[in-house]
């Protein structure tokens, strides 16, 4: 709701726009206009469509400018109640999309996945910071919606891979034989919350997931 202040600052700043892009606000011109009229010759009147059109540009400039600034003041709430919502995931658990996740020693991920249509099998391909292939796993029949397959946290000679950042995709295969993508998706609790840049960051099993990927959440266990 505006209340009568905020609206008498609003009109106020939209006049000075207007002053500053044309070198006159509404009233200089109404007045300048008055004028002409007052001391034009009877006979012979002046055609003041010209000033009534140059009116009109003025008044479109300043409800522009009003339009502007209230847009501006808007998009500012709607990103402040963004944050608080980002904030109030700390603690709890999230799925979200992306095939990013970190490997500590001795770790065996569950990773996740989701699937469009049921599929006859299923490829998760694992791949290190460097895009090189480390491991590809595969799953049997597996239908829609979502789902999981573990890895041993070894590579394809059955060799333990070193901690660090990994990746994978998912590629599925249909009962008509066509080929199609899995959505990865990334689950855990929410340490932290980075509120820099264009969208909040949350911090979920040390890897950065924004907050427009967020799937579910679900309450602090």
């Amino acid at each position: 709701m505006v209340n009568d202040a905020t609206a008498v600052t609003s009109a106020t700043a939209g006049a000075a726009a207007m002053k500053k892009a044309t070198g006159m606000n509404k009233d200089d011109f109404l007045q300048l206009f008055v004028t002409q009229l007052k001391n034009q010759d009877p006979l012979k009147p002046q055609d003041s469509s010209e000033f009534i059109g140059q009116l009109a540009q003025l008044t479109q400039v300043e409800q522009s400018y009003n339009t502007n600034t209230n847009l501006g003041k808007l998009l500012a709430a709607a990103n402040g109640a963004q944050e608080m919502s980002a904030v109030s995931f700390i603690g709890k658990s999230v799925v979200a999309e992306g095939g990013g996740f970190s490997l500590k020693t001795g770790d065996t991920p569950t990773l996740g996945f989701r699937l469009p249509a049921q599929a006859k099998k299923v490829l998760v391909e694992i791949r290190d910071v460097a895009g090189k292939l480390v491991r590809t796993l595969t799953a049997g029949t597996t239908p829609a919606g979502d789902g999981v397959i573990s890895w041993d946290g070894k590579d394809g000679n059955n060799r333990a891979v070193p901690p660090g950042t990994y990746g994978y995709a998912v590629t599925a295969t249909g009962s008509d034989d066509k080929k199609f993508d899995g959505k990865p998706l990334m689950s855990g609790r929410v340490e932290a919350v980075t509120l820099e840049g264009d969208e909040p960051m949350l911090t979920v099993s040390g890897m950065d997931v924004p907050l427009s990927t967020v799937l579910s959440v679900k309450g602090a266990t």
